[in-house]
């Protein structure tokens, strides 16, 4: 299994079923696709942005449903595995990404698993382990939270000190060795827990001495 980001920005995700699982799906998914509940009935959860739709696919409805929405990504979440396997074969069908998330362990080829995340925008972790322990994804997850602090922020500095020293014709293995100077600094960091101009001072004062 080879770990992707996928951007789903404009695509739209069917999640089949509406229990908590269901729900804790669609809640993610609708940061940034339109998401689709179907379901006969809702947990007493929170679905985000998400489209509730009350309904009972039986397993000949399901197709309809992918038909219809045409999504990027179909996750089966009820717990009716006839259903289930036809919400996968339909989305199969349809050339379209399936989440089953009734399985753990072993997957077919093709299906996707939705790993454990971490976001500083624009930086974001994953942490899976195929489906065989979500516990240990999850502790993985709160440990990882705790490492990447201002992870996002030297990321947009990064960005920008790339792009300068680039703009004033910086041999690339120059370029390589600044960066890497600057996501390596412990005070530059330190600088970022006091804003990203205090920051950028710091790092462009390290890059002065590395030219010195």
């Amino acid at each position: 299994m080879i770990p992707l980001l996928h951007d789903f920005e404009g695509e739209t995700v069917l999640v089949v079923g509406g229990g908590p699982v269901g729900a804790r799906k669609a809640r993610r998914f609708a940061r940034e696709a339109r998401t689709v509940v179907v379901s006969p009935a809702f947990a007493d959860a929170d679905f985000g942005d998400a489209e509730p739709v009350r309904a009972a696919p039986d397993p000949d409805g399901v197709g309809e449903w992918v038909d219809r929405l045409a999504p990027a990504l179909v996750v089966a979440a009820t717990d009716d595995d006839g259903v289930n396997e036809a919400a996968e074969r339909a989305a199969r069908d349809a050339g379209a990404l399936v989440n089953r998330a009734d399985r753990s362990g072993g997957r077919d080829a093709g299906s996707v698993v939705v790993p454990a995340t971490v976001r500083d925008d624009p930086v974001v972790a994953a942490v899976a382990t195929g489906g065989a322990a979500p516990a240990l994804s999850r502790e993985l997850r709160r440990r990882i939270e705790a490492e990447i602090v201002d992870a996002g922020a030297m990321a947009e500095l990064v960005g920008e000190l790339r792009a300068d020293l680039k703009a004033a014709d910086v041999p690339s293995t120059d370029r390589r060795e600044a960066i890497r100077a600057v996501v390596r600094s412990s005070s530059v960091w330190k600088a970022l827990q006091e804003g990203t101009p205090n920051a950028r001072q710091e790092a462009d004062r390290l890059m002065e001495e590395r030219h010195d």
